[in-house]
Order: C-alpha cells, then sequence, then structure tokens
C-alpha cells in the first residue's frame, strides 16, 4: 500500500517535470558507482538484454534486472521500464513500464521522467511489478552459459575468473563454486568496494581479510586467496554441507547457525540460488530454492 502511495506521488510529479535528455542505449558509466553485487547483476542484465556472450534473452534481463531494482538501483528499475516499453511481446507491458519509470524517478535517475512522457503512458493503469515483492522472484533469473558469459568479458576480468579457477584446487574448492561466487560478489572486478566496504573480487570484509592473512583486498590474488581460505574453513567448519557453505559467505556463519541452513533473507536465498546454478550445482538445492 505504502509503495502504491509513493507510486502515485511520484507519477504527479512527473507530469509536471521538465523531461531530461534520453538516455544513451550504451551501457552506462553510472553504473560504476552501484555495489558490486547490484552492479554484476546489471551486467549480467545487459549481457542477456544485448546477446553479449550469448543469444538475447529478455525475460532472463528482466528479471535480472528487477531483483537488481530490489535493492533500491534506479538504473535497474529504468532499464525494465525501457524492456517493459520498448522489448518484444514476451515482456512488453505498458502498466508495468509506467511503474518502472516511477520508481526509478522517484530514485533520481535523470531520464526516467523523459521516458514515461516519450512512451505515452500518462493514462495507462499502473500496475505493480511482482518480482518487487515476490519471495521467489530469484527463480526466474535462469543461467546462461557461465563459460560462455566469463568469455564475453574484457580481458581483465577473464584473467581475475581464470586466476579463480586456478587456484581453487590449491584450497579444496570447486573451481566452478569459486568463479561463481566470484562471479556473483564483483563480476571479477579486482576493485569492487561495496558501501559495507567489502572490497576486491571476492568481497572481503576488513575483518574476514584480516582473519584470512590478506595484506592487500584490491590484489586479485591476495584477495582470492582469501576467499578461497574462507570458503576452504567454511566447507570443514560445515562438513562439506555446500548449501550452507554459500549461504554462509553471504550471510556469515553466526546467521547459518542461527537458522540451522539458508536463513529466511530474500538476498542470501536469491544468492545461494544463483551461485550453485551458476556453479552447475542446482543439485544441490532443496526442494523451496529449486525451479
Amino acid at each position: 500500500m505504502i509503495r502504491f502511495r509513493l507510486l502515485a506521488l511520484a507519477l504527479a510529479g512527473l507530469a509536471a517535470a521538465t523531461p531530461p535528455a534520453a538516455a544513451s542505449t550504451a551501457m552506462p558509466d553510472r553504473w560504476a558507482a552501484e555495489p558490486p553485487r547490484v552492479r554484476s547483476l546489471l551486467e549480467r542484465a545487459w549481457a542477456a538484454e544485448t546477446g553479449k556472450g550469448s543469444e538475447r534473452n529478455e525475460p532472463l534481463a528482466v528479471a535480472l534486472y528487477c531483483e537488481a531494482a530490489r535493492y533500491g538501483s534506479a538504473e535497474a528499475h529504468y532499464r525494465n521500464g525501457l524492456l517493459r516499453a520498448e522489448g518484444g511481446r514476451s515482456v512488453r507491458d505498458a502498466g508495468l513500464a509506467k511503474s518502472f519509470f516511477a520508481f526509478a524517478h522517484e530514485l533520481g535517475h535523470p531520464a526516467a521522467g523523459e521516458a514515461l512522457a516519450r512512451h505515452g503512458l500518462g493514462n495507462v493503469p499502473q500496475q505493480m511489478p511482482a518480482c518487487l515483492s515476490d519471495e521467489r522472484s530469484y527463480e526466474q533469473t535462469a543461467v546462461v552459459s557461465e563459460d560462455r558469459y566469463v568469455q564475453s568479458l574484457p580481458a581483465r576480468r577473464q584473467d581475475v575468473a581464470a586466476l579463480v579457477v586456478r587456484l581453487a584446487p590449491e584450497y579444496d574448492v570447486d573451481p566452478r563454486l569459486a568463479r561463481a561466487i566470484a562471479g556473483v560478489e564483483s563480476n571479477f572486478d579486482r576493485l569492487a568496494q561495496s558501501p559495507k566496504n567489502a572490497r576486491g573480487v571476492m568481497q572481503l570484509i576488513p575483518e574476514t581479510a584480516a582473519r584470512f592473512n590478506v595484506r592487500n583486498p584490491l590484489d586479485a590474488e591476495d584477495n582470492i586467496r582469501g576467499g578461497l581460505a574462507y570458503l576452504r574453513w567454511l566447507s570443514r567448519h560445515f562438513k562439506g554441507d555446500v548449501l550452507r557453505v554459500v549461504a554462509a559467505y553471504n550471510a556469515g556463519e553466526g546467521a547459518v547457525q542461527r537458522h540451522g541452513g539458508v536463513p529466511p533473507y530474500f538476498e542470501t536465498r536469491a544468492y545461494v540460488w544463483r551461485v550453485l546454478t551458476m556453479a552447475g550445482m542446482g543439485h544441490a538445492l532443496p526442494t523451496g530454492l529449486r525451479n
């Protein structure tokens, strides 16, 4: 109800707003300011939208953008609005486009007002996107070939992904799992830094970096070794239970112990689902986390 009231206020404000210039269709430079995990979702959604590294998949793109939108990303709302307004038959929906543009405007996106006016959505009935409230919406983000996606990345990120795969066996960590975690955490960006000060490829917070003797968290190899050492520790602690290992990497081992398994947080459940499906380990997911 609150969300709908905010949406109505945003739409009223748009009617009187002077629309800014239309956004570029190129991947926006402003994405660099997004938190690493949100940026990873945006970049993967962009790849699905444009066919980078795989065939174009607009339903996957809108699902990934919507998951990023749940973390408050104005860009994710805006990109979803564009796809809902301009995409193919499988994703086009004027009511959803209007809602996503309005939320993007409410969050300060510079092109959302112009987009709403340009697409003539003023009299279209608003519709609340189900993916913003569905606690299992992450199951729509079907994973395409991770190998092909990594091969589509810039060379420097491909090198980081290859380093993760090469180092993982030294720590008795499955390379597929290690690469999936690095991909979700930072999309293989060695300089990634979150608002909570998690840093580097494996997004280590200062306490974890100190715990596993990481001297320079922005050095790719040092950071990866720290993350792999933590994964090895978690695997031993949880006796090889990969579901709890991945959940603990996201939410902390204390949260997993308190809940006796994957904590009931949307972020953690989505994280576990994505990591294990990207790693080709979907068989390890319990029924409640499967498609």
